[in-house]
């Protein structure tokens, strides 16, 4: 009860605080002059955030900022040349500017590629080196070597794919495409128009573009140098792959949504984080304290933050974020953080080892194998981890697929690969955004509840850093699939949204 009226009386001390700085605001500024709606809801999201933060020690990454964006420059480009085969000088201008951004890059020496080796190490100002290393076809892709060591911890291991001929099998299991005609109902010329619009914008640099409806194939372009088999870099798009990963083994009974998260450092007694839930997680509100550049009140100044640092560190990404301390009370605040997608990447691990089977070939095994997904490439950290919250690569047509999973309800070829709910679930949006004033945000999937987009409100999305999407509007029976190449994000969004546009005309709602 005591604890109860301190929460109340903080509560309303925090309020106070909100309303006497928007009264100062509106006597501050000129008459004339509205108050800015989006300052206002940003100002109530922190006010609301803060009535419920919990008073915890927090220290961030360690380490020197420039040094962690070179190494996210040195895996940048490690998987550009050996994966997705881009032109060296092309890709240290364009890729991967989420977690080396290009005005750091002018900073550090240039990229030194060794194709015998295929490794790509850069050199700071200091001397310090950084390396990323490709471990091989069909493999984990590059991996970020830690700083001073030339070695990972753990044997990688290629992956083998027990998938028939695709260029003798019909899609969606192969890439055999029918030859009937289209269905009368969708107007193709507005479908062709969608394709020219979604490339019309030369600096948009869109590199793969996949529209099916009712599962079937009706517009696909890809750029120069890109074809229907080329993985490209997905970022957060890994988010909702690692949902599903999620789902399947509730599916399996292993799990449940309503369970207390198993991880193991948060079993001490005593220990709140127990309480959070796996549903807590997917929905980006486990309240820990994770800083990221997608925060409202993100400050650069104050250290390099958390949400990158499992990409760049080096680290066993896993044992760092669930050792990070609580901020908020699970279910109460949303957040972007890349703490919950990696602690829903090693709750997926824990429980695959300890059915006593290999964790590294579960996707392609468990997924993959039964949706005709053949390009997949999954990243991990040093320590054999899946880093799925953005490092990750696939074709567009592997992305198609994966979206026509959901639209059919997590079922494929009559089998059920996802449990009954869970499209429902993931889809659906997330109270603590919905409270926050950001109706966006469901289960490792973006909601287009703020209608941002020329799309139906109820259209959800796989989104990743560049203009990455893989966009479900289950009214229209629709599935479409953007990638591109990092730089070209902005211009590549305005395309698209004419593409989207177009197509909501060409083909008609249930």
């Amino acid at each position: 009860m005591k604890a109860n009226k301190i929460f109340l009386l903080k509560s309303i001390l925090v309020l106070l605080c909100f309303v006497l700085i928007l009264d100062a605001c509106k006597k501050s500024a000129p008459k004339e002059e509205a108050i800015d709606p989006k300052a206002l809801a940003k100002a109530r999201m922190l006010a609301r955030a803060d009535s419920f933060e919990i008073k915890t020690e927090y220290v961030g990454p360690p380490g020197d900022a420039l040094e962690h964006y070179t190494a996210g420059f040195a895996k940048i480009m490690c998987s550009a040349i050996f994966i997705t085969g881009l032109d060296p000088d092309f890709a240290a201008a364009n890729v991967g500017g989420f977690v080396s951004p290009f005005h750091e890059r002018k900073k550090v020496g240039k990229p030194m590629i060794d194709f015998k080796r295929k490794s790509v190490s850069i050199t700071l100002p200091g001397g310090i080196t950084r390396t990323a290393i490709y471990l091989g076809d069909q493999s984990q892709g590059c991996v970020t070597l830690p700083a001073g060591d030339e070695k990972i911890f753990y044997t990688p291991q290629k992956i083998k794919r027990n998938l028939p001929d695709p260029n003798a099998t019909p899609w969606p299991m192969g890439d055999l495409l029918p030859k009937e005609p289209m269905p009368a109902t969708v107007d193709m010329v507005k479908v062709d128009q969608a394709v020219k619009a979604a490339f019309e914008l030369k600096e948009g640099l869109t590199a793969a573009f996949v529209v099916t409806y009712k599962g079937r194939i009706i517009a696909e372009q890809y750029g120069e140098g890109i074809t229907k088999d080329t993985p490209l870099e997905s970022w957060s798009m890994g988010k909702s792959l690692t949902a599903t990963m999620m789902g399947i083994l509730i599916r399996e009974g292993v799990y449940t949504l309503d369970q207390p998260a198993p991880i193991p450092e948060w079993q001490k007694e005593g220990d709140a984080r127990a309480n959070i839930k796996i549903q807590d997680i997917l929905h980006m509100s486990s309240g820990l304290r994770f800083r990221a550049p997608q925060d409202p009140d993100y400050d650069s100044t104050k250290g390099y933050p958390d949400h990158t640092y499992v990409y760049t560190g080096g680290i066993n990404s896993f044992k760092y974020t669930a050792m990070r301390p609580q901020q908020w009370p699970p279910n109460t605040v949303g957040r972007y953080h890349n703490s919950d997608p990696v602690l829903t990447n090693y709750l997926i691990r824990l429980a695959v080892e300890k059915k006593g089977e290999d964790y590294l070939s579960f996707p392609q095994r468990e997924l993959f194998d039964k949706i005709g997904v053949r390009t997949m490439i999954m990243e991990t950290d040093p320590y054999g981890n899946f880093l799925t919250q953005g490092y990750e690569f696939a074709s567009g047509r592997d992305w198609a697929r994966l979206g026509n999973l959901y639209l059919q309800d997590g079922v494929w070829n009559d089998e059920r690969i996802l449990p009954e709910g869970f499209v429902k679930f993931v889809s659906t949006l997330a109270q603590p955004w919905v409270k926050d004033g950001r109706p966006v945000y469901g289960g490792f999937f973006w909601i287009n509840g703020d209608g941002a987009r020329p799309i139906p409100k109820e259209a959800y999305m796989m989104l990743g850093a560049g203009g990455q999407s893989t966009t479900i509007i289950p009214s229209h029976d629709l599935v479409i699939v953007r990638l591109g190449h990092y730089s070209g994000a902005k211009a590549g969004g305005k395309a698209l949204d004419k593409a989207y546009a177009l197509l909501m005309e060409a083909v008609p709602a249930k």
